[in-house]
């Protein structure tokens, strides 16, 4: 993967140059304090110490802004940073951008996905389309298998 930056959440940059020699699970939902991304972040959280005993630190990206970032993870109190992407950088750099249909409208929004980076920095692993329920512990499964 290429060296990438973008703005997150406790006034901090990512760098994924700065996680080199740790995994990286980014995970890419459609919006904040919406019933499926809270599911999910909530999944991560619990399973938090387990990524951590994994050496993998773990990334949720949307489109929101820092503030609604800050605002959802103070709520659901996620011990792990998120990403906040509105110009679509990142969510072009990964190809989540999907027309979907929400309410009868077709309107752009994230593909819940999900991206593996290893220790020395290459994607490994992507899921798309991701539904929520075992989403998170096939993730730790996969994470966990990683040297």
């Amino acid at each position: 993967m290429p060296d990438f930056s973008a703005a997150m959440t406790s006034d901090k940059t990512f760098h994924l140059s700065d996680y080199r020699g740790r995994k990286i699970v980014l995970y890419f939902y459609p919006k904040d304090n919406t019933p499926g991304c809270t599911t999910e972040g909530i999944r991560f959280r619990e399973l938090y110490p387990e990524f951590q005993a994994a050496d993998a630190e773990i990334f949720g990206v949307s489109r929101d802004s820092l503030r609604s970032h800050e605002n959802f993870r103070a709520k659901l109190e996620m011990p792990f940073q998120l990403i906040s992407d509105p110009e679509e950088t990142l969510c072009s750099m990964f190809d989540v951008i999907r027309s979907k249909t929400m309410y009868g409208k077709a309107v752009r929004g994230i593909d819940r996905s999900t991206f593996i980076i290893d220790a020395s920095g290459r994607l490994v692993k992507e899921w798309r389309g991701v539904k929520v329920p075992g989403h998170v512990d096939e993730v730790l499964e996969f994470v966990k298998a990683l040297p």
